[in-house]
């Protein structure tokens, strides 16, 4: 007979309401299924709430990225600078335009990528660097384009796109941070373009889907890079379905070969819903996270800090570090944890420990501080629907097994 644990807790599952499931069941009823009023709405909120001028919606946060780097005409030939502390798209999106993927790590004791170690790593052909957001933690963007601003006389522009922007582009990776503020700015308002991913596991979900926005440029206006990422995200095409649907206007062009990155009215009306009830959401987070601050402090690991005199997070990943082991006693514990029916998770590992990193040349030992991040992080469970009861049961048997590590 097989044992099963008192207590089942996921690691993060999403949060769908009644509400939720009505306004998706009124898109499919509406007949417009497709990108169309919804997802323009859900574009204009996410602006609002981020306080940017445009959002464009897309089927992911990667799909952001790699949109992002088509808009600038980064490709063969270019360099672009990313964390080896991160998940594989803020990297394979440099592969799939065709640029070359360069690798930085972290500060010491940090999952931020490491400043001087880019301004190292920046050459002629350096186009781009896309910094990530850790666990609802925003990047220090301000001192990055101050480095990229440093840098201008190595920058050499090959587009209009980059000869406006007149130096290495900063491209955020905020698929964690939708929500969170810095310096009394909201995620998405510091870099040249930031990427927010709604996936499942977000704090926000449309399911699959993500969105780019970016602060006011001047000598580009928004709509015109609104438009570009319109045309990149569908097949290049002139008109998109809504304007289509417009009596006798079916005729479009074809203005380059796109890609098909669109959001859906379904998913964008999910988000919607959700987006009307996420500073709740987010206060539940703040809830939950304090149970655990409270009740780990007398446990020999080291917390993510969430907030500070100038920031504060959305709660997206409750990070930890067991301070003194290995990844093997780390694996050990993450296994205890699931017999007690707690699923826990690793952030990050970090990118050159992977068959396809290493294959492009790139070695662990050369990432220190990266997998020194990794080798005792463990990230406990955090969603809205987690009980009190059940956060508290999490930091009881957290700190039972570590203490006997």
């Amino acid at each position: 007979m097989n044992w099963l644990p008192s207590k089942m807790i996921p690691f993060s599952p999403p949060d769908i309401s009644e509400q939720d499931i009505h306004c998706i069941m009124d898109a499919l009823k509406s007949g417009w299924i497709t990108t169309g009023p919804k997802t323009k709405e859900f574009e204009k909120q996410i602006s609002l709430f981020c306080g940017a001028s445009k959002a464009v919606c897309l089927s992911s946060a990667t799909a952001g990225m790699e949109l992002t780097l088509r808009l600038l005409g980064i490709g063969p030939g270019d360099e672009v600078i990313t964390s080896a502390y991160t998940y594989s798209a803020s990297a394979s999106v440099i592969a799939h335009v065709g640029a070359d993927i360069v690798l930085c790590d972290t500060e010491k004791d940090s999952c931020f990528l490491d400043i001087d170690s880019v301004e190292k790593a920046i050459t002629p052909k350096t186009k781009a660097v896309i910094p990530v957001d850790i666990g609802g933690m925003i990047f220090d963007y301000p001192a990055l384009i101050a480095l990229a601003e440093e840098k201008k006389r190595l920058f050499s522009p090959k587009t209009d796109w980059q000869k406006t922007i007149g130096r290495i582009a900063v491209i955020a990776d905020a698929a964690h941070s939708f929500g969170s503020v810095r310096n009394g700015k909201q995620s998405g308002c510091e870099a040249d373009f930031s990427c927010f991913s709604f996936h499942a596991v977000k704090n926000l979900t449309t399911a699959e889907g993500g969105a780019i926005i970016w602060p006011f440029k001047p000598g580009i206006s928004d709509e015109d890079i609104y438009r570009e990422f319109m045309l990149l995200a569908l097949h290049g095409q002139s008109k998109d379905a809504l304007s289509k649907m417009k009596p006798g206007a079916w005729e479009y062009d074809i203005v380059h070969l796109g890609y098909k990155y669109n959001m859906t009215d379904i998913s964008a009306s999910l988000g919607l819903s959700q987006l009307a009830r996420y500073p709740e959401m987010l206060a539940r987070r703040e809830q939950i996270a304090r149970i655990y601050d409270n009740g780990l402090t007398s446990c020999d690991v080291e917390l993510l800090c969430h907030s500070g005199k100038d920031f504060i997070s959305n709660k997206h990943l409750y990070m930890t570090r067991v301070l003194g082991v290995d990844e093997d006693k780390r694996n050990s514990i993450i296994a205890q944890m699931a017999e007690k029916g707690i699923a826990t998770n690793v952030h990050f590992k970090p990118l050159p420990l992977f068959t396809a990193y290493k294959k492009r040349g790139f070695h662990i030992t050369d990432f220190p501080n990266a997998y020194n991040r990794y080798c005792n992080e463990i990230t406990l469970p955090l969603y809205t629907k987690l009980a009190d009861d059940d956060a508290h049961y999490v930091c009881e048997t957290y700190r039972d097994i570590v203490s006997k590590i």
